[in-house]
């Protein structure tokens, strides 16, 4: 069923709005990681749960995507985006005045709720107001690009506001920028459109999604820290499978469920959510990995590292652009073959740099080039995953990609962080530099042969022109 736009009076405004909030949704990836040992001195974290930071927040962003896409259809896209910034805004001022680790961990679930409410919310703002083909791709592909804008930007000021003003400036950044968009977007956005007849909240799947997600993620976060065969690691795994094998049964029941499976019988939503998740298993986690090459074994400050990742992110936000043209022009599955081709030649040239004794210009050319295959599958992908989807479900839609490109991301990194770990036991420093960097060699080749898989994926599109 195609979409009927809505049309936004200010296409213009209302684009960069929502490219603005993406890029606060990026820089929150980022900017906290270099702040972390700042926060563990002066909140007493012992070193190891100094990661609860970063992984409160990756846990329930996770876990509360798909409820916060459902949310975006029941409730209005416009109000959930507003919300959404606004809870964003209050977390940040909390984390910023906190002063124990549990209030600062309190302040990152909070801020991860906000996250799982504001990318769904901007994904089917941007698929609703722009009609699908051209003028879609083209939002898409600059939203795109702030996302990759504002990775390099959150690791980038993450480390000058740490510098220059102690850590809780990484979260008090947010507050402004966060709460000048939501007001904007009361003036910018057009409103929500009425309501059509009574639609019931499916609570039990939402209940059963959410904290089975949640503790999907959580065991695939804390596994590679405790240990596979932990009890709580293994507890974690197997109610989160009773919890999701339990929504599987809710939703095949209910009269107006969370997450109709009908959607998936669309080709191009299956293909599109499944190439999400490989997206993040393997382009997702050269970042990690990256930044351990750069900071273990080359001796890189926070600054330093952000600034090496300036050249990969221009590639990126190139890509995205090029996969818009290519797939206005040439259709959507030559582009995504296209993208995954010369992503997985460029990060096999890559792991050619990820040498203990090799410097920054030898990782530069498979930077730039899986740079651009990454950002060319970005753009095609999320174009994909919206592709012949009625408006009033676009919300859960995009909540379905987003999970599992959350998913692709936690079990990637978990899987490929044992990898690397498994050949990093030199006993003296020179040997595990040594170590660490052939750990990243292998898992750079790893992820490159991953991303071959992409191409298998693109071919189950139809060989039609782009959509539109």
């Amino acid at each position: 069923m195609p979409v009927t736009p809505i049309g936004p009076a200010r296409p213009g405004w209302t684009l960069f709005l929502l490219a603005l909030g993406q890029t606060v949704f990026a820089l929150d990836l980022n900017i906290v990681f270099v702040a972390l040992p700042e926060i563990g001195t002066d909140l007493g974290f012992p070193g190891q749960t100094q990661q609860l930071v970063v992984s409160a927040y990756v846990v329930f962003a996770g876990g509360f995507l798909l409820l916060g896409g459902r949310a975006c259809d029941l409730l209005g896209r416009r109000r959930v985006f507003i919300g959404a910034l606004v809870l964003y805004a209050l977390s940040s001022l909390a984390g910023g005045l906190a002063r124990s680790p549990e209030l600062i961990v309190g302040a990152r679930i909070v801020q991860g709720v906000g996250g799982a409410l504001l990318l769904p919310s901007i994904l089917s703002l941007v698929n609703t107001l722009f009609e699908e083909g051209p003028r879609r791709n083209r939002a898409l592909a600059v939203w795109g690009g702030a996302g990759a804008s504002g990775l390099t930007l959150g690791a980038l000021l993450g480390g000058v506001l740490t510098e220059g003003f102690g850590w809780p400036a990484v979260f008090f950044v947010n507050v402004p920028l966060a709460g000048a968009i939501a007001i904007a977007a009361v003036f910018v956005i057009p409103p929500d459109p009425a309501r059509g007849g009574r639609r019931r909240f499916d609570l039990p799947g939402a209940l059963t999604v959410t904290a089975g997600a949640t503790l999907l993620v959580f065991a695939l976060v804390e596994g590679p820290e405790r240990g596979w065969a932990d009890p709580w690691i293994l507890g974690t795994l197997a109610a989160s499978l009773v919890l999701l094998a339990a929504f599987g049964v809710i939703e095949t029941r209910s009269a107006d469920p969370l997450m109709p499976f009908r959607l998936f019988r669309n080709r191009s939503l299956s293909a599109g959510a499944a190439i999400t998740f490989l997206y993040m298993a393997t382009f997702g986690v050269l970042p990690y990995f990256l930044t351990v090459l750069l900071q273990s074994v080359h001796g890189y400050s926070a600054l330093q590292t952000g600034l090496a990742f300036l050249a990969p992110s221009l590639a990126i936000a190139a890509g995205t652009q090029l996969g818009e043209r290519l797939t206005t022009r040439a259709g959507l599955r030559p582009t995504l073959l296209g993208g995954f081709a010369v992503g997985a030649a460029g990060t096999a040239v890559l792991a050619a740099g990820f040498d203990a004794e090799a410097g920054y210009l030898a990782l530069l050319p498979g930077l730039v080039v899986s740079g651009v295959g990454q950002g060319v599958v970005w753009t095609a992908m999320w174009i994909a995953a919206a592709a012949g989807t009625a408006a009033h479900e676009q919300g859960i839609a995009g909540g379905a990609a987003s999970t599992t490109m959350n998913l692709g991301n936690a079990i990637g990194l978990a899987l490929f962080t044992a990898v690397a770990d498994a050949g990093a036991d030199g006993p003296g420093s020179g040997e595990l530099a040594r170590a660490t960097a052939d750990g990243g060699f292998l898992v750079v080749l790893l992820t490159a042969a991953g991303m071959l898989l992409g191409l298998l994926l693109a071919l189950t599109l139809r060989p039609a022109r782009a959509a539109g």
